[in-house]
């Protein structure tokens, strides 16, 4: 099916790309997250390829948006494995070194990026789906075209976050509070959940930001203390090296 430049497609278009910029703050954010601890020659390839597969499941996404949002309990384990992603976030370099160093952290990152940002754009393909009125030719183009400014906003957060590691607390606290809108919302009980108290999701927002930056704080302290307790263990390692 062909298309026409007329001034509703421009329209459609303009919204598309500007809902998609306004709603993908967060997900610029998870990227820069992700890819904080790589080398600076794996940050690029991290961050392109991790956008852009990305991006494939937004418009996959957008396209069967109606679908998944009938699925019940959908929403829940995306929010759960959204609270999961915060906490690691949050807690930084793991203990068993996944995700640091070496040709694996760079697909560590990847899978992050990827992950998140299926889990986010749940709520993020309503508003694209509504702009786009069922034209499968506006999604497709208002999402490519939106990749490198929400490239170029992982870049610029990833920088500041060099200067600012408090920005990575706040990072992981914004997925705590999403996790919670997400779980908040889940068509198999969200109305039972309104009925039982009307302040519920907001009640999730913060308290699963707060679960995100305490849990993955106690996480890195433990990891800390296990390197600190096993001496030997990292003056072999730096032998190795």
């Amino acid at each position: 099916m062909g298309f026409e430049l007329t001034p509703a497609f421009w329209s459609g278009l303009t919204q598309i790309i500007l809902v998609n910029i306004v709603l993908s703050g967060d997900n610029a954010l998870v990227i820069a997250l992700a890819c904080r601890n790589l080398e600076k020659k794996h940050q690029k390839p991290a961050i392109l390829i991790g956008s852009a597969g990305a991006i494939i499941l937004r418009i996959i996404f957008v396209l069967i948006v109606d679908q998944l949002l009938q699925i019940s309990f959908l929403k829940l384990a995306g929010g759960l494995l959204l609270l999961w992603i915060g906490i690691k976030l949050v807690q930084g370099e793991e203990e068993h070194g996944d995700g640091v160093k070496g040709a694996g952290s760079v697909w560590g990152a990847i899978r992050t990026i990827i992950i998140a940002d299926a889990v986010m754009s749940l709520d993020n393909a309503i508003a694209i789906a509504a702009a786009a009125k069922g034209d499968t030719t506006l999604i497709v183009l208002g999402l490519l075209i939106s990749i490198p400014l929400i490239i170029f906003g992982a870049t610029l957060i990833m920088a500041l976050l060099n200067r600012f590691p408090v920005i990575v607390v706040a990072g992981g606290a914004l997925l705590g509070w999403i996790a919670g809108e997400v779980l908040a919302t889940d068509p198999g009980y969200a109305d039972k959940l309104a009925a039982l108290t009307p302040h519920a999701k907001t009640i999730l927002e913060i308290g699963c930001a707060i679960l995100v930056v305490v849990v993955g704080y106690f996480l890195q302290h433990r990891a800390r203390q296990r390197r600190h307790a096993e001496p030997v263990d990292l003056a072999t390692e730096k032998s190795k090296e």
